[in-house]
């Protein structure tokens, strides 16, 4: 990538709603290459697509809860099982493989306590091979997701 795919890269992240001319406009180039760029930015996965913030407050999913699944055998077809569950649940926005404590990392995005209750005793306990499942409730957003650094 050179300065000008990183620019793009860093007004898309800004502004995915962009138009191409006023993406050409910013990183100073002509639309026709500015789109080719975009194209190839995509084609080698830099770009990978993009979507609208949404409040979840407004979906009606006002909690955010952190959750670390320990499993207690780490046999591939476990994982494979344990992933396609995992992928399989609505409320869970994000998920992590982790290195140290705890094997899994969860966002999930729920209405109420009484949600989340029924989403640990319905579909989390049922995973085979949880070994612990330990949640932490965020009561605030410090810092919201944000652009990832372009560097040269």
């Amino acid at each position: 990538m050179d300065s000008i795919d990183r620019a793009i890269v860093t007004e898309l992240q800004r502004d995915g709603r962009l138009s191409n001319q006023d993406l050409a406009d910013r990183v100073g180039l002509s639309p026709s290459p500015c789109l080719r760029r975009v194209r190839q930015l995509e084609t080698d996965g830099v770009i990978t697509g993009y979507r609208a913030d949404v409040s979840a407050k407004a979906l009606g999913l006002p909690i955010t809860v952190f959750v670390t699944l320990t499993l207690e055998r780490h046999a591939v077809e476990t994982t494979e099982v344990v992933e396609e569950r995992i992928n399989a649940l609505e409320n869970v926005t994000e998920c992590y493989l982790l290195a140290g404590d705890g094997d899994y990392l969860l966002k999930v995005a729920i209405g109420s306590l009484e949600e989340y209750e029924d989403l640990v005793r319905s579909k989390l306990r049922s995973i085979p091979a949880i070994a612990s499942i330990r949640t932490s409730f965020a009561y605030s957003t410090i810092k919201k997701p944000s652009p990832l650094p372009v560097r040269a």
